[in-house]
């Protein structure tokens, strides 16, 4: 609908807020033009020296792209899928099959994506990730992507193949080293950054009380909810340095279970107090330290919310707890929705309508994405989202992609860049020292 804002861009529609810059006359509240101002019979102007100029209120970029956004965008902007080839113009029968667009170009273009999620399927040189990145940000005609992948470092590692192997969140937790935790997610996100991913599905910020967990287990800090909050929020402030989004992950917290939710439905008994006590101060401690999402846990909660469905669509908890009472402003990521644990009741289609009633903003790798994207856009024109509902995640994930520099144009990762950040030196002495 419409192309990038630079900052030239921005400096001119600012100037016309303010009436400059092309001397036409002004426009009236009937939309014609405004009659001049009144004289007096001496031929000066009615209004005195002392009347305050008046101006329209200048538009924030954030504001300004929302308002040119038509209600397809929109709806885009919610959506992160995975997609399919090593190239923004490569073929794929599975893009094909999926999305009925033959390339990742094609597909952003049809769906007006707000995001894309990395795999493994999608590396195979860092040359070639860097180059697939910047034609799907080329792709993005109306505003530029997020670009995410799960970096957690150790078992999960979607970009192993070219990363420094940084040991993972238990090792690090083990040390009590917070500064090393730091350090150690300021260096990963400098290696994403270099590629041309800017935000990372990390760090983990579950407390990992249940031995028996099949999920999480070494991917958390630990099982001390407050040593595990010390390093959550020491890991967000270096992704924060490095510029890259990070993510905590699995709210309300996934810790105590022993049941995997990418094939089942977790259940966990804490009552609202061991909540507070046991799952909450990590993740209060990723939002004081400034953490930019939250990614929702496909678990139910029966003490903080007893209808049954899973955290991802409850709004008691992730607009009463993590709005409300956690007062967490940025943006709420669902957990891939195409895991087993959150597809037991509902159809792709509701499943993502659910999301965003209960305060989802991104819509992580739905299963059927010409279904989910169907179903939002016509529960937002039948008022069942509201269009106020929607504007407040578009809003939350442009101002996230402003933070992060997006809107005055998409970032163009090198190369020859990232041939010097990725296991560097000085990285790959950090790991061995880690």
């Amino acid at each position: 609908m419409f192309g990038r804002i630079g900052t030239t861009g921005l400096l001119v529609i600012a100037l016309t807020a303010c009436g400059g810059g092309d001397g036409s006359a002004e426009v009236g509240p009937t939309g014609g033009k405004a009659a001049p101002p009144a004289t007096t019979s001496a031929g000066t102007s009615a209004t005195t020296s002392s009347a305050p100029a008046t101006t329209a209120p200048q538009q924030s970029p954030v504001q300004r792209v929302l308002g040119r956004m038509s209600v397809e965008e929109k709806v885009g902007q919610l959506f992160m899928p995975v997609l399919y080839g090593t190239a923004a113009d490569t073929v794929s029968g599975e893009n094909q099959a999926r999305y009925a667009a033959r390339t990742p170009a094609k597909v952003i273009a049809k769906y007006h994506l707000g995001g894309v999620i990395l795999f493994p399927h999608n590396v195979k040189s860092t040359a070639q990730v860097v180059g697939l990145n910047n034609g799907m940000q080329r792709a993005s005609k109306e505003v530029p992507l997020l670009i995410g992948t799960d970096q957690e470092n150790g078992l999960v590692s979607r970009m192993s193949a070219l990363m420094t192997d940084f040991p993972g969140a238990s090792e690090i937790g083990a040390t009590k080293d917070t500064d090393l935790s730091r350090q150690v997610a300021r260096a990963t996100g400098e290696e994403l950054g270099a590629l041309g991913v800017n935000l990372d599905f990390a760090p983990v910020a579950d407390v990992n009380v249940n031995p028996r967990n099949p999920v999480i287990g070494r991917r958390a800090f630990g099982d001390d909810p407050q040593k595990v909050a010390r390093m959550v929020a020491a890991a967000v402030k270096g992704f924060g340095e490095a510029k890259i989004a990070a993510t905590a992950k699995h709210f309300p917290g996934h810790g105590d279970t022993s049941v995997d939710s990418h094939t089942g439905l977790p259940v966990i008994k804490h009552t609202r107090a061991e909540w507070e006590r046991i799952d909450a101060p990590p993740f209060k401690a990723a939002i004081d330290a400034g953490v930019d999402a939250v990614m929702s846990a496909h678990i139910v909660f029966p003490k903080l919310d007893p209808s049954g469905d899973p955290a991802t669509l409850s709004k008691p908890i992730l607009t009463g707890l993590l709005r409300e009472k956690l007062g967490f402003k940025g943006v709420i990521s669902t957990d891939a929705l195409n895991m087993g644990g959150v597809r037991k009741k509902y159809d792709d289609g509701e499943i993502a309508v659910r999301a965003v009633l209960a305060g989802a903003d991104l819509l992580l790798m739905p299963n059927d994405l010409p279904k989910a994207y169907d179903a939002v856009l016509a529960a937002v024109k039948s008022g069942r989202i509201s269009k106020e509902r929607l504007d407040q995640s578009v809003t939350r994930l442009l101002t996230l992609k402003q933070k992060r520099g997006l809107l005055t144009g998409a970032p163009v990762a090198s190369a020859e860049r990232a041939a010097e950040v990725l296991r560097s030196p000085e990285h790959r002495k950090l790991a061995a020292r880690a």
